[in-house]
């Protein structure tokens, strides 16, 4: 998945009510841009640190930039928009870029489900068991190499788990796929930490039937797109 318009450099000033992120650019100017992520961002957002902004001349957006990635400058980027796992996810299942689920023929995103849910990708095919896919993206990193999920508590991402546990128990794959958005990590935890009610809801989905896939990402200021090698855990 390509970025739409070529991204820009700049530097961080502040991260503020969740989605604002004031930035300076190599010129100077001062910007305020949209920043797609309602978690914490820990570790993600300190001042002076280097990131990459998408501009938009859409004008029905307020807001002329999108934070997309922040840049390590050690070669490694996170990728900060929480949209774009969807997105770089639905072309890897398209092209049955996912071993675990290349047998599908159709994949539909967005598919109302559970209660008033919507899963993120619905697959199908002759012969085969409805896929529920759910994709988490993970960017939090407190220890070298591995990637933790989630950076704050996240009441949505628990009933996400018990929904479900409801569609295996009715037959169905149920599929939590966390996309690491970190080119830095090889493993993968719960942060069990920062939020228990997750980490146990997740072990009874689990027994439940729930399959867990974690798959890492490709990033650069160009694009992001899904790894072809799982994550391990």
């Amino acid at each position: 998945m390509r970025f739409e318009t070529p991204l820009v450099p700049a530097r961080l000033i502040r991260r503020y009510k969740r989605f604002l992120a004031d930035c300076t650019l190599e010129d100077g100017r001062e910007v305020t841009a949209h920043c797609a992520n309602p978690g914490s961002m820990m570790g993600l957002a300190e001042p002076g640190e280097k990131i990459w902004l998408e501009p938009n001349d859409e004008p029905k957006k307020k807001l002329k930039y999108g934070w997309r990635l922040v840049d390590h400058e050690n070669g490694h980027f996170t990728g900060v928009d929480t949209s774009v796992p969807n997105r770089a996810l639905r072309a890897a299942l398209e092209a049955g870029e996912i071993p675990e689920l290349a047998a599908y023929d159709t994949v539909r995103p967005e598919v109302k489900y559970g209660e008033n849910s919507r899963i993120d990708f619905l697959l199908t095919g002759p012969g085969l068991p409805d896929a529920y896919v759910e994709v988490k993206s993970v960017t939090l990193s407190r220890r070298p190499g591995l990637a933790e999920f989630p950076d704050s508590v996240t009441a949505r991402g628990t009933k996400h788990l018990g929904e479900l546990a409801t569609m295996a128990a009715q037959g169905h794959r149920a599929i939590m796929l966390y996309l690491v958005q970190r080119t830095d990590c090889d493993r993968f935890a719960l942060a069990e930490d920062i939020d228990p009610a997750y980490a146990s809801a997740f072990d009874t989905a689990q027994v439940q039937g729930v399959e867990r896939l974690i798959y890492g990402t490709r990033i650069s200021p160009g694009g992001i797109c899904v790894d072809d090698a799982r994550l391990a855990d």
